[in-house]
Parts: C-alpha cells; structure tokens; sequence
C-alpha cells in the first residue's frame, strides 16, 4: 500500500470497485490548501511534548479530496435515494426548507453566550417551540437542554430522583416493559436506579396485573412508549397511569413514537407526567448519521421546579431572560441545548399546523396498516392488533420451513433498492423484522416495498440459498459482522 509522500501511479483505479483510501492516494508536496504569508513574526517553539518527526498524514490537492468522498457518499444509502423503513427510528424524508430557516445567519452565527438583551430572537424561538410542543404533548413546560432523546431519558429520571427527594423519599425502582427501547435500561442504570420488567400479554401490551404485582414503595416511575415498540397503542393506559399514581410513582413518556399520535391523543392527558419528544425523529431534524439530535423534556405544573435551568422567560418589561427554577436538578447541557435542531422544527411546526401536524400522524398510520396487510400470510403477524405508525412482522415460520432468517431477508431488500427494516428487535418477537413506512413514502412506493419482501419471501420458498449471500448488487457485499467484533480492528495498514 502506497505511504505518505509515494506514488499515486500504484494505487487502484480511481472510481473503480476498489475505493482507494486518501494514504493510497498521498503524494508528496501536494496540498488542498494554502495560507497566507505570515503577517507576525516566527516563533519557534521548544517543547517536551513536541513532536520529533512529520505526522503521516495524507497529501493529496483538494479535488482529489472533493472526488473521494463524493464518491463514498455515493456508496452510502439515506432517505434521499430510497424508501428508509427502520422500525422505531422514524427515518423520513424532512423539507430541506426547515434547513433553510436553520441556516440563518442571524441565528447561525449566534454565539451561545450572547447577552439575552442581544439574543431576544433565538431566546422567542425557545419560547415559541416549547408552546408548541407543550400544547402537543399536553404538557405546561419544557428545556431543551437534552441533545438527543437518550439525554432526555436522564433528564426525566432525574427529575423523578429530585421529585421524590424532595418528599422525602428515597426509591430506588423503576418499571420498564420488556419491549422497550434498549437505552431506557440504560438510562435507569446510569440514573442509579434497579430496572424491573414487566411482560407484555398476550395482546403485545403492558400486562397490568404483572405491573400491580410490582408496584411497591420503593417504585420511582414507569417509563413507556406509547404506541408502544410492537406499534401497538396500549389500549389500557388510564389504568396503567393510575396503578402507578397509587403507587406513589411517575410515569414517563418515552416520545419516540410521538409521530403516530400528534394532534390525536395528548401524553399528558393519558396521565403522564414527564414527556420526552425525539425533534431528530418527528420534527424534520435529518436523522441518523451521528449528527445532532434534541430530546427536550416537558413537565406537568408539579415538576416544572425541578427542570434543569435556565429557562426562557418574559419578565414584567417584557424582555425574555435566562431564569434559572427554584428547585432545578442543575445543566444537562453544556449550553442551551442544540439549537439547530429546535429552529428546524419550529420552522417544521409552523408550516404544517395543528391540522398538518395532525395529517402527518395520519398518514403514518394509514402507511404501516396498508403496508401490514400487504404482508399477511407470508410473513407471520405476531401482534393481530390494528397498529400505528409501525408494526413488527416476523420470519419465524419462513426460518422453520427454508432456513431463512430475518437478516437474509433484509440484506435481499437492499439489493432491491430500500434499505433494511430494524431486526431482531423488540426481543420478545422471534426473527422480528420492524417496519416504519413513515408517512413521506407515496403509495408506488409502498407497494415497491411491499412487492419486495414477497418476492424475497417467495425465493425463501424455491431457492432460499440466493439469500444467504445478499446483498450482490451493492457496493459492499454482506460482511463477516461476527469475525468482525471477534477480531476488531481500529488501524490502518498491516498487522496493526
């Protein structure tokens, strides 16, 4: 392989299958920069820690650069190219509009420290989002100090832990359904408290004689996704909510699955009372890809002391400061929150409405419910209750018959131009495959979709070999994902 400061003549043919890496391509003296002539005097610094020889890096002039990594985002699947059906991800296509509007100069080059009297603008944008989602959710206030919906998670326990303490109470339980999201165990144990789980009946809701069995005083909360992660609305959530009153316990709302429900039904009229909402799922913020998200949390009046601080709010001279609650858990977040992501979905809010915002959740459900039926028969329905804005189907029977398993069908939907749907996820669903058709996906395009999966289904059935080796029409083929974690490698180059 071709080291820093070699000859580009060696490395494999630019543009062909073989993707040189920027090491391969480096040639010596060339750059995708230049400076200006140093205007101060040189100064030449002497330090221990001062390295002794030339960082090996790649050299290489800037259309060079431009080509290779235009020509990896090529490589790349995103909702921009196809259908993007990750179940409980909501992975949809977003108006590039609402980037606009977070592009803007006035509120780009906005540093966080700015002076609230120099800042009034970005501090009504706060305003106005959070009266938004608070008449969304039912709630009375919300921060949006939680960059991603994990963070909101936190943000909720800790309320909770500062709720009860204040009582004078110390609890060290919380209640989580055994078909929730992986991070709300994490976040019980991250917020110091033991995760119980409560099974899911035979409907695929909470089983609400398992949860009384589990309720004691030493219980803090329930955290639940409602619809739930089968797609399912749990039908028996006023008495869930009132169980866990009794109980002396909260109830939080995880919003990943707010999309299914805007506009229809309120969390906060369900009876939760801490509300996480997803902005990077629901509210036209791009996701996934590892960029910013935002998870901010809305309180009902009772909890409104504990949020962390500070909070917008107009004073008597109707000037908008940073106030700070009497009771607040403290920061989450270094700053504000990110304040990209909150621009994009006001902008988002304010162009669709209350009746858009309403058609959105609409249209999510009527997708998946049409999509579901398509599905029937040669993909098992483990859950035969009508489902929102996703569903989870299984490959269980065609795995008993054809010894094809859930990840050969999806690796064969990606040679077909969609990608993957989230597998073998919830857990308690054998070879589940999760499908959210989102509400930006056309009827074509739903029943492209769905023509894919049977036809996948039905070579299952004559030739279930083809499908242990999809994908064969990508760019990269199906990986050894098991020798990969066994034997992990973070290095470039040889046996390093």
């Amino acid at each position: 392989m071709l080291k820093p400061g070699g000859s580009a003549a060696s490395s494999p043919l630019i543009g062909g299958s073989e993707e040189p890496t920027l090491i391969e391509m480096s040639v010596a003296g060339r750059r995708a920069w230049s400076l200006p002539a140093l205007d101060v005097p040189e100064v030449v610094l002497d330090l221990p820690e001062q390295a002794k020889s030339s960082v090996a890096l790649p050299e290489v002039s800037e259309h060079d650069l431009v080509m290779h990594y235009t020509r990896l985002s090529h490589r790349n699947f995103s909702v921009d190219l196809g259908a993007y059906p990750l179940g409980s991800c909501t992975m949809k296509y977003n108006p590039k509009v609402c980037d606009w509007a977070a592009e803007h100069p006035a509120f780009r080059d906005l540093h966080p420290a700015t002076p609230e009297e120099s800042a009034q603008g970005a501090l009504a944008v706060l305003l106005e989002a959070e009266r938004f989602l608070c008449e969304i959710t039912g709630m009375e206030r919300a921060t949006f100090q939680p960059p991603a919906g994990a963070s909101g998670e936190l943000t909720g326990l800790l309320i909770m832990r500062a709720y009860h303490e204040d009582k004078g109470e110390t609890r060290t339980k919380i209640l989580i359904p055994d078909a929730a999201h992986g991070t709300n165990p994490a976040s019980v144990t991250i917020g110091g408290y033991e995760t119980i789980e409560v099974p899911s009946n035979d409907r695929g809701m909470v089983d609400v004689d398992a949860l009384r069995e589990r309720l004691d005083d030493q219980v803090a909360g329930l955290m639940l996704t409602n619809p739930n992660t089968l797609g399912l609305f749990e039908a028996d959530i006023l008495e869930i909510a009132d169980a866990v009153h009794e109980a002396g316990g909260l109830v939080y709302y995880d919003g990943a699955n707010l999309n299914a429900i805007m506009g229809i039904a309120k969390p906060g009229l369900m009876g939760f009372d801490i509300v996480h909402s997803n902005l990077h799922k629901t509210f036209a913020t791009p996701h996934g890809g590892g960029g910013p998200g935002a998870g901010p949390v809305a309180v009902h009046d009772q909890l409104v002391p504990f949020l962390p601080g500070p909070l917008p709010e107009v004073d008597a001279d109707g000037i908008i400061r940073w106030v700070t609650p009497e009771k607040s858990i403290g920061r989450v977040h270094g700053k504000h929150g990110n304040f990209g992501v909150v621009l994009r979905a006001l902008a988002y809010m304010m162009a669709l409405g209350g009746d858009g915002l309403r058609r959105v959740s609409e249209r999510a459900v009527l997708n998946a419910r049409y999509l579901e039926e398509l599905l029937r028969g040669p993909y098992d329905l483990p859950y035969d209750s009508p489902c929102m804005h996703e569903f989870v189907a299984s490959a269980r029977t065609l795995k008993k018959d054809t010894g094809t398993r859930a990840m050969d069908i999806v690796k064969a939907l990606m040679d077909e131009g969609f990608h993957a749907p989230t597998v073998y996820f919830p857990l308690i669903v054998e070879e589940a495959l999760m499908i959210e058709p989102t509400e930006t996906q056309s009827l074509q395009t739903m029943d492209a979709l769905a023509g894919a999966l049977l036809s996948i289904a039905g070579t299952a059935r004559t030739d279930p070999d083809a499908l242990h080796a999809a994908p064969v029409r990508t760019p990269v083929g199906r990986p050894d994902e098991a020798s990969a974690a066994r034997n992990l490698r973070v290095s470039w180059g040889g046996d390093e």
